[in-house]
C-alpha cells in the first residue's frame, strides 16, 4: 500500500508538528507534501523527511509567510498530483484537506479544527478590521467559506483532535468524525516535585489565549504568576503590572525549563479556549493541576474537582472564583494528587494514540500494507 501524507505547512515546530512526527514513526516511508517547507525551524523528523512542495515555496524566502498566502493555499493543494497513492492521511486545521484524490484512494483527515477565522471566529476576526481592508476580507473569507466546505467533501474519513472539534466538523462540513486526542510525549515531564506557592501561564502571548485574565486575577487576588511565552500581546500585558506585582514574563524557554517550571507549580492556568490544549496534559503529566475555561478541549482533558477546576465564565471574575474554589479544596483536604494527574495524563500517551489511529484506518477501510508507508 502506498500512504501519503499532507499537511498545510512546515514554517515551524507547533503542536500540528509534533503529531507529524508521530504519524510519520507510524508511516516512515510516506512522502510528506505541504506548500512551505522551512528545515532549519523543524525537528529532524521533518526536517530530514522527503518533503514535496508546492509552487509557493519557489517565491523569496521573505515572502514565503503562510499568513499572507492562505488565498493561494487551495490552488497550491489541488496541483498535487496523489493518484499513486492507496491512501492519502492529511493533517490539516487550514487547506491540507483540499487535495484531489482518485475516487479508489481512501483519503482519512485528522482535523485539528475547521478554519476557525471562516467559521466560528469569523465575527472576531473582521471586528478589528475598517474600510477597504475589511471588506476585502469580508469577500475573501466568504470565498474561502465556500471552497472549505466543498473541500471537505473529498475527505472520506474525518478523526477530530476532540469532541469540540467534531461538533465543528458535523455543523460545518455536514460530516461525522471520530474522536482521538493528539499525542503528548510524557518522558520529558515529571511528576512529584516539592511545589511552590505561584500558579503558571505556557502560552503563546496573542488575544485569544487570553492571558489577560490570568494576570488580572493573580493582580487582584496578589497571588505570584510566572507566564512563559512571547507574543504580540507581551507589551500590553506587561503594562497591566505595576513594578513589585507578582507577575512575573519569562519570555521563551527552552523544553527543559518549561517541563521544570510546571513540576513546581502550584496550578497551571488555562483561561482560553482550545481546540485541544496540549499544555494542560503536560501540566498533567507534571503532576500539576490545571484551572481551566469550560470550554472546548479541557473538557476532554480536566475531571472538574479531581485533576483541576473548570470555571464557567471567561472573565477575570470567573477565573478569580476558580482559583479561590481550588485553594479552597486544598485547605479542605484535597490533594491534586501527582500520581493521578499523571495517570490521567496517559491516556494521551504516544503509543496509545498510535494504536489508535492504526485501529481508525482499518476501521475506514485501509486494511493490510499500513506499516511503513509503501509496499
Amino acid at each position: 500500500m502506498k500512504i501519503a501524507l499532507v499537511h498545510d505547512w512546515l514554517t515551524n515546530m507547533g503542536g500540528a508538528e509534533r503529531v507529524l512526527c508521530v504519524l510519520r514513526e507510524l508511516f516512515p516511508e510516506a512522502p510528506i507534501y505541504t506548500t512551505l517547507f522551512e528545515p532549519d525551524k523543524l525537528a529532524d523528523c521533518l526536517a530530514q523527511a522527503e518533503v514535496h512542495t508546492s509552487f509557493l515555496q519557489r517565491l523569496p524566502r521573505r515572502l514565503r509567510r503562510h499568513q499572507k498566502l492562505l488565498p493561494l493555499m487551495p490552488y497550491a493543494f489541488e496541483q498535487f498530483d496523489l493518484s499513486g497513492y492507496d491512501l492519502v492521511i492529511s493533517s490539516s486545521h487550514a487547506c491540507a484537506k483540499g487535495v484531489l484524490t482518485r475516487a479508489e484512494t481512501l483519503h482519512v483527515c485528522y482535523c485539528y479544527t475547521p478554519m476557525r477565522y471562516a467559521w466560528d471566529m469569523y465575527h472576531d476576526y473582521i471586528r478589528h478590521l475598517h474600510g477597504p481592508k475589511r471588506w476585502l476580507a469580508v469577500w475573501f473569507l466568504h470565498r474561502i467559506r465556500l471552497w472549505d466546505y466543498i473541500s471537505a467533501q473529498r475527505v472520506d474519513r474525518f478523526i477530530a483532535i476532540s469532541r469540540s472539534v467534531a461538533a465543528r466538523v458535523r455543523k460545518n462540513y455536514g460530516a461525522d468524525a471520530s474522536v482521538l486526542a493528539p499525542p503528548v510525549d510524557l518522558g520529558r515531564f515529571r511528576a512529584g516535585e516539592p511545589r511552590e506557592d505561584y500558579y503558571v501561564v505556557v502560552s503563546r502571548l496573542v488575544p485569544y489565549k487570553r492571558v489577560d485574565l490570568a494576570v488580572k486575577a493573580c493582580l487582584g487576588l496578589r497571588r505570584r504568576l510566572l507566564i512563559v511565552g512571547v507574543g504580540p500581546e507581551e507589551k500590553a500585558l506587561k503594562a497591566l503590572c505595576p513594578e513589585g506585582t507578582g507577575v512575573r514574563f519569562l519570555g521563551w524557554q527552552s523544553e527543559e525549563a518549561v517541563a521544570d517550571c510546571l513540576a513546581r507549580a502550584r496550578a497551571f492556568l488555562f483561561p482560553g479556549e482550545e481546540d485541544f490544549g496540549l499544555t494542560m496534559v503536560e501540566a498533567h503529566a507534571s503532576g500539576c493541576p490545571v484551572i481551566a475555561y469550560n470550554k472546548g478541549g479541557a473538557l476532554d482533558i480536566l475531571q472538574d474537582g479531581e485533576t483541576g477546576i473548570l470555571f464557567s465564565e471567561q472573565s477575570v471574575e470567573g477565573l478569580t472564583q476558580g482559583i479561590l474554589r481550588f485553594e479552597a479544596l486544598l485547605e479542605q483536604g484535597g490533594s491534586f494528587e501527582p500520581k493521578q494527574l499523571r495517570a490521567q495524563a496517559e491516556r494521551f500517551d504516544k503509543e496509545r494514540f498510535k494504536e489508535g489511529f492504526l485501529k481508525l484506518l482499518e476501521a475506514a477501510g485501509a486494511g493490510d500494507g499500513m506499516g511503513s508507508g509503501a509496499v
